[in-house]
């Protein structure tokens, strides 16, 4: 978990960058995947948000590392089984699909449920993992009227 304190916008950015890239030479991760933006209640927190994914974005491009990213709804809906699911459901269903028994924070579970969702291709095409095609139908001749 990143902590940057009460310090200014600027300072956060670059302790998230650093601790990113810091993580990522670390452990070598072979991609990124973050949450897609999403609308906040507050403008203001919407936007330090945006700027904190930019860090993050940031990091991973300087490492050459492909950035995925997941809205929300299609995390708690891989995840949760539904998109409206609330951080709890969302921590108690990657506690059982990761076999863990206790829970982390609700930002840790956050992670990895965007991890989740990301390892098991949540369909989208910019995942990387391709769905296999849908078998075809035979075509029903048409019957003559006579």
């Amino acid at each position: 978990m990143i902590r940057t304190g009460r310090r200014p916008l600027p300072a956060r950015l670059k302790i998230i960058y650093d601790s990113l890239a810091d993580v990522i030479g670390e452990w070598a991760p072979a991609v990124v995947a973050i949450e897609d933006i999403f609308m906040a209640k507050h403008a203001n927190a919407a936007m330090k948000l945006g700027h904190a994914r930019g860090a993050a974005m940031i990091a991973a491009a300087n490492a050459e590392l492909d950035v995925h990213e997941y809205p929300p709804a299609l995390v708690k809906r891989t995840v949760a089984g539904r998109g409206q699911a609330d951080k709890t459901q969302v921590a108690k269903m990657v506690a059982v699909v990761l076999g863990l028994e206790e829970l982390p924070g609700l930002d840790a579970t956050d992670a990895l449920a965007i991890a989740i969702t990301h390892c098991q291709g949540a369909g989208r095409p910019s995942s990387g993992i391709r769905r296999k095609p849908a078998a075809k139908r035979p075509v029903p001749k048409k019957k003559r009227v006579r």
